[in-house]
């Protein structure tokens, strides 16, 4: 089986589009309104594969969440996330609440503390109340129902304007299987795994070491190719659960097959991240080539989309493109200025030392739409190539962040 024999056709469901999986959405009483506690949940414990924040300031459901995964040698029954507190930096009683959800959903469905994995988002530095999310798992574990991945992928929302969800079936010579997915982010976000939260489901048959192999492949493309405003959580995760249930087998041999599945629902869902933004305007994305290395290009996209002279000369619609040449020449890769171009929708600005200030007010029209392009070549003739997504810095994300906790 190879990426060339996939079939891959949108479907609706969203998290539990997947054989095997049923979700739920509830409201506790967390946030002041609205839907905040989600729960994703199989008949039986499954292959399951995770990527943490690599933030060391490292929230309570993170930790336990990779001890559980640890102790259960890679399975998992359910995924329980609140939204409207972080449980990030809150001692011991915050460890107690994490253990406490993870208990009360292995209750409700009958599995073992260790087969539940925990996540939760938004603000830092406040307990959660154990009482009310201990109330929301049972409602939500007695409305899970194939039909609950959309009040699920409501219920995971802190600043988010929209849900965001996808799911695929996936058409191969050896049968047809379905991965589906749901993900909130909105400000805090860039994802180094990595207030940014993922669950992805399928119900092909594999291992969680092919599982995990596949997961990382497809983050590293994905949710670790996004940026909001440069601020890595300390609650990002993202996880991927196996029901099986459609019996087509993927082994080892099959990873980019299954990585290149799980990527048609990734990356609409990171790139929904970026649109949806706190005070964001337009969907921007960086095309950086002419690198040493993938690695290199990576690491020049990542310093474009974080600059915030770039941001902000996007939202003002400024073809300013030596913002752009600059933030290249300092991204600490090898680069070529004799050599370098840069592009704004597809208008060349910047080529060979040389400026085409003539073509702003074209390359300006461009930046005025809600999706904006921006190409940038290194110069060094190498075959380095790597794709970013963000978006532009506004007076709206300021005011949503100066007042976040108050």
């Amino acid at each position: 089986m190879t990426v060339a024999d996939l079939l891959v056709t949108s479907i609706a469901g969203g998290i539990a589009a997947p054989a095997g999986f049923r979700a739920a959405g509830v409201a506790c009483g967390i946030k002041k309104a609205g839907l905040d506690l989600a729960l994703v949940a199989t008949d039986a414990p499954v292959p399951a594969a995770a990527v943490f924040t690599t933030n060391k300031a490292q929230a309570a459901p993170v930790i336990i969440s990779k001890s559980h995964l640890e102790l259960s040698q890679g399975r998992a029954r359910a995924v329980v996330i609140n939204s409207g507190c972080a449980n990030a930096c809150t001692g011991a009683e915050g460890m107690a609440t994490a253990r406490a959800m993870a208990a009360s959903t292995a209750e409700r469905l009958g599995c073992d503390a260790t087969d539940v994995l925990v996540a939760s988002t938004g603000v830092i530095g406040v307990l959660l109340d154990r009482d009310r999310t201990v109330h929301g798992i049972s409602a939500a574990a007695a409305a899970l129902a194939r039909e609950g991945g959309s009040a699920a992928a409501s219920a995971i929302m802190t600043t988010d304007p929209f849900p965001k969800e996808a799911a695929v079936e996936v058409t191969t010579a050896g049968g047809r299987f379905r991965v589906g997915g749901m993900a909130k982010g909105s400000g805090m976000i860039e994802p180094m795994m990595a207030t940014m939260l993922a669950v992805v489901t399928t119900d092909a048959k594999v291992s969680a070491g092919v599982l995990q192999r596949a997961l990382n492949a497809v983050t590293d493309v994905t949710f670790n190719a996004i940026s909001v405003d440069g601020e890595c959580s300390t609650n990002d995760c993202v996880f991927a659960l196996a029901s099986g249930a459609s019996g087509v087998m993927l082994g080892e041999s099959d990873v980019p097959v299954l990585a290149e599945a799980l990527r048609h629902v990734c990356e609409p869902l990171a790139i929904g991240i970026v649109r949806g933004g706190e005070g964001a305007t337009k969907l921007v994305t960086i095309e950086v080539t002419g690198a040493r290395s993938p690695d290199e290009a990576k690491r020049a996209a990542r310093a474009i989309a974080n600059s915030p002279l770039v941001k902000t000369a996007i939202h003002g619609a400024d073809p300013n493109w030596g913002r752009l040449v600059a933030v290249a020449g300092r991204a600490g890769v090898d680069f070529d200025l004799e050599n370098a171009r840069v592009q704004i929708g597809g208008v060349e600005l910047f080529a060979h030392g040389r400026p085409f200030d003539e073509r702003s007010a074209e390359a300006s029209q461009h930046l005025q739409g809600n999706e904006v392009t921006l190409r940038v070549d290194l110069g060094t003739n190498g075959p380095g190539a790597a794709r970013m997504w963000t978006c532009d810095l506004s007076a709206e994300y300021v005011r949503i962040n100066a007042e976040y906790r108050t």
